[in-house]
């Protein structure tokens, strides 16, 4: 039995002998008015403090908790403590939302909350960029009503939560996002998003590299293993049918080397570690030996100047900037007719840059063409370029080996007029030249 019923039992016995007593001594009619007297005052008594009650529970707060008197003070208590302790769970409840809301915004994916009709309950920020939703208007709304690719009006319909769907340019800008369904109770729905878009761009650079090798490759065996297939045919071979074969396998053997060599030196620097070995690399001494090689390259077809007037030596892998400058270098020669010039250059720009350059008086490339030209393998005009003798590899090397130097490749260039690939080094790759 609780507290208040056996207060409330001892209340009424102690009425009911009052009541007694007052018929044994007054007369039965006196103690029956007696009673009622102080039924009247109990019920009154318990009616105002229901009223209390009444009025709090419109307004339920810790705070606001009656007073009381008798056993309504224990009620009110008990009240107060319950209503206390709902309140600290609400509040740690309110707190666990919105850490998970939290989480939910921070997250790399995007999320939205569908109901059993799929319409929209809730969606975190990247939800909102990847399918372009508006986290205030949308909500409540039907997400196949916002997102109108045939091919997700499909994979909603066959609720599949086993694959995930590939959706590309959802938004304006290209995109492709990787959309799955995953259900977590009996009628909500997560609909989770997640950006591929770079993904997909080292898939697609990885392909056509692989089919580009392939393609190099392809032609040069394709000439030797002819040549080698027509000799083998011969009944005899005479001298001038060898001396008219074996310089065209050599060339196509040599493409094929220089192609490898490439190969390995992009792989070497992709790979290696990014603190790399570093020295103090004597400008001046590189320069004399770029100018060395880019004469061995032109046989006297080119004027090739030197301007050197910076004081400057350079902090880094002596063997990484060689094979970046030669790669300029050797495009210059490669690409600029006979008779035209090429400068090697190296200057201060500032007190904190400086920067080595590459100009010639060249075919000059187009300026649609200047964004994509450190990919591997694009060329402007492939015809050309293996006419030349390039493998498509170069300027991806220069690429890689700045980016170790901290340093950056600018190039300036007008179809027929010549071009100028200049390499910015700042002041933490400077240094000293020594004496």
């Amino acid at each position: 039995m609780s507290d208040f019923a056996r207060r409330s039992s001892g209340w009424l016995l102690a009425i009911s002998l009052i009541a007694l007593g007052f018929s044994l001594v007054f007369g039965p009619e006196i103690g029956l008015l007696v009673l009622s007297a102080q039924l009247m005052l109990w019920l009154g008594f318990h009616l105002y403090h229901i009223g209390l009650l009444l009025r709090w529970l419109n307004r339920p707060a810790p705070g606001r908790i009656p007073e009381g008197y008798g056993a309504w003070h224990n009620v009110f208590m008990s009240l107060y403590r319950r209503a206390r302790k709902q309140k600290q769970s609400k509040r740690k409840l309110a707190s666990i939302l919105d850490r998970f809301i939290h989480a939910g915004e921070a997250m790399p994916d995007g999320v939205v909350v569908l109901d059993e009709y799929d319409r929209i309950e809730w969606v975190n920020p990247m939800g909102v960029e990847h399918l372009g939703l508006d986290p205030i208007t949308d909500v409540g709304n039907q997400i196949l009503n916002l997102i109108r690719q045939p091919g997700f009006h499909t994979y909603m319909a066959a609720q599949s939560y086993s694959q995930p769907l590939i959706l590309r340019s959802i938004t304006p800008s290209e995109r492709v996002l990787s959309i799955q369904l995953v259900p977590f109770d009996t009628t909500r729905k997560l609909l989770l998003s997640r950006d591929i878009t770079q993904l997909e761009r080292v898939q697609t650079v990885h392909r056509d590299f692989v089919a580009n090798v392939s393609h190099e490759l392809r032609t040069p065996l394709t000439v030797v293993g002819g040549f080698l297939e027509t000799l083998s045919d011969m009944p005899t071979l005479d001298d001038h049918t060898v001396r008219q074969f074996l310089p065209m396998m050599l060339e196509q053997s040599r493409r094929m080397q220089s192609l490898v060599e490439d190969l390995l030196t992009l792989s070497r620097i992709e790979n290696s570690p990014r603190s790399m070995q570093q020295e103090t690399v004597n400008m001046t001494r590189m320069l004399d030996t770029l100018m060395v090689e880019a004469e061995g390259l032109s046989q006297g077809r080119h004027q090739i100047k030197l301007d050197n007037t910076c004081e400057h030596w350079l902090w880094g892998n002596a063997q990484e900037l060689h094979s970046a400058f030669g790669n300029l270098v050797s495009n210059a020669v490669r690409y600029t007719p006979e008779g035209g010039s090429i400068t090697l250059g190296w200057h201060a720009m500032d007190e904190n840059r400086a920067v080595f350059s590459v100009s010639d008086t060249g075919i000059g490339i187009p300026r649609e063409h200047l964004p994509r030209l450190t990919e591997r393998f694009y060329r402007v005009d492939r015809g050309r370029s293996r006419g030349n003798g390039g493998t498509g590899l170069g300027l991806a090397i220069v690429k890689h080996v700045l980016a170790r130097h901290h340093a950056r490749l600018e190039v300036q260039s007008e179809a027929e007029k010549g071009s100028c690939f200049s390499v910015i080094f700042n002041a933490e790759q400077l240094t000293e030249a020594e004496i």
